[in-house]
């Protein structure tokens, strides 16, 4: 990194040099809007700088309200409590304990302010420890060490300076990221995907014609159908334990947050959960809490049959047989489901053809994972030569 550094210095016949900070930004004083007097909202154009230090020190954003008020953006709002830095791109409104630093050269811009954002930061230390009127002496002696090209500050320099930087953090990161997905797939041993013959088999039957024998299955004769207990996202404490705390979502596979609650009212883990509004169907693993009781847990009966491979065929098949019936409007329930049926594989007995459905789910898995495996070799070696160069 350094080598790379050194040469955009040479690229760009950098001078560097200590210039006081009063001589490249003018601070004012920002005309105050009381939050009291005005409402935010939820489509404003214009953002309400405080002193918060999140979300780039904007509280909400407002509508056109004056222009007295009105601060021109592609400045540096600064929240003086703090003595936070923050790029305004656009005009804005801002509150009390708050000051503005214009820009008294061209230029400024979203590219390269994060430079000089950064330069004042390291000064943080010393702003806190002032008296927020004495702010504006300190800050227009703080030296900042400069680019210059032929007596010029150097933008081009820092604005490739910037994303060289940033080009490596994301590379870096990148690299770290790979590296423990690598590392997991070999210590879960997924890294082998092989198919056996028996898997090879099971997904070349499912393409011969005949070569699978289906038949349908009351869902009551296989499952033990309850509904769930009704816990309000109101009573819950989100992050609060480590217990899946599930929703009808679609998303992270049902799970909304983990918490910790009332113990009495889990449910047992090793089943197929359905979001009995949305018909979501997934295969819960772990105990876990549910949100609505008209959410559906179903048991398989035969407790031998209930591993992880036959209970994601089951929820597939499920959904497969019976999402074409119910929807928003017209929700599955308990009663309902006690007539609905599920198409299943058998074998020469007529009885579910579990080991066909362990290899096709074990196949389809390794198949995925082969796909991941061949992404994740194209994305290392990209990434090595990003970071070589």
């Amino acid at each position: 990194m350094q080598n790379k550094l050194k040469q955009l210095e040479k690229k760009y016949s950098i001078d560097w040099r200590n210039e006081k900070a009063g001589n490249y930004f003018e601070v004012r004083g920002n005309p105050q809007l009381n939050k009291d007097s005005f409402n935010f909202s939820e489509n404003g154009e214009y953002p309400y700088f405080t002193r918060t230090v999140l979300n780039n020190g904007v509280a909400g954003y407002v509508d056109y309200l004056d222009e007295e008020h009105k601060i021109s953006g592609n400045s540096i709002a600064v929240g003086m409590l703090g003595m936070q830095f923050f790029y305004m791109e656009r005009d804005f409104y801002a509150g009390q304990f708050t000051k503005t630093l214009f820009p008294r050269f061209e230029g400024l811009n979203r590219k390269n302010v994060d430079y000089f954002i950064s330069l004042l930061n390291k000064h943080q230390v010393i702003y806190q420890g002032s008296l927020v009127r004495h702010f504006e002496k300190l800050f227009n002696e703080t030296e900042l060490k400069l680019p210059f090209t032929h007596d010029k500050l150097n933008l081009d320099y820092i604005e490739e300076f910037i994303s060289t930087l940033e080009a490596e953090r994301l590379a870096t990161l990148e690299a770290e990221r790979l590296a423990t997905l690598e590392a997991y797939l070999k210590a879960t041993g997924l890294k082998d995907v092989e198919l056996s013959e028996a898997e090879a088999e099971s997904l070349l039957s499912l393409e011969t014609t005949g070569g699978v024998e289906w038949k349908q299955f009351p869902i009551i004769e296989l499952f033990t159908v309850k509904n769930t207990h009704n816990i309000l996202s109101r009573d819950i404490i989100k992050n609060s334990g480590k217990i899946p705390y599930l929703t009808a979502s679609k998303e992270n596979n049902s799970v909304g947050t983990y918490i910790s609650y009332d113990e009495s009212q889990i449910e047992e883990g090793n089943s197929i959960f359905i979001g009995g509004k949305t018909f979501v169907v997934t295969y819960q693993e772990n105990d876990y809490f549910s949100n609505d009781s008209h959410n559906l847990a179903l048991y398989f009966k035969d407790d031998k049959q209930r591993m992880l491979d036959n209970q994601l065929f089951f929820g597939t098949s499920i959904y497969k047989s019976l999402s074409h019936k119910y929807s928003w409007g017209d929700s599955i329930s308990n009663k309902k489901i006690q007539t609905d049926n599920i198409k299943l594989p058998i074998n020469s007995k007529g009885i579910p053809d579990y080991n066909l459905m362990n290899n096709i789910i074990c196949a389809t898995k390794k198949i995925v994972i082969k796909n991941v495996i061949e992404w994740l070799d194209e994305r290392i070696e990209a990434t090595k030569q990003v970071i070589s160069k």
